[in-house]
């Protein structure tokens, strides 16, 4: 089982300026929405950033059923605050 600051150390590589892990399975680990905010994103596409994202999982996902992923450059980020 893993659990959210498991996801949150793994994702550490990609320099985020801001994560959310929230597991949306009750706590067992199976299902996790995900918000990351990188400048390592700059110039990728969504698919290329979600790929960047499982692949920083890749060593717990075998045991996770599903990723919901959100990410952002912190240009997008601070765009998307000033809309709310």
């Amino acid at each position: 089982m893993v659990n959210e600051s498991e996801v949150e150390a793994l994702l550490a590589p990609l320099e985020p300026l801001h994560t959310v892990v929230e597991d949306m399975s009750d706590g067992c680990g199976a299902k996790f929405d995900i918000f990351i905010v990188s400048d390592r994103f700059a110039g990728k596409r969504v698919l290329e950033r979600h790929r960047m994202v499982n692949d920083a999982l890749k060593e717990v996902m075998e045991t996770i059923h599903a990723v919901t992923i959100k990410a952002l450059t912190n240009d997008q980020w601070e765009k998307e605050k000033e809309k709310e």
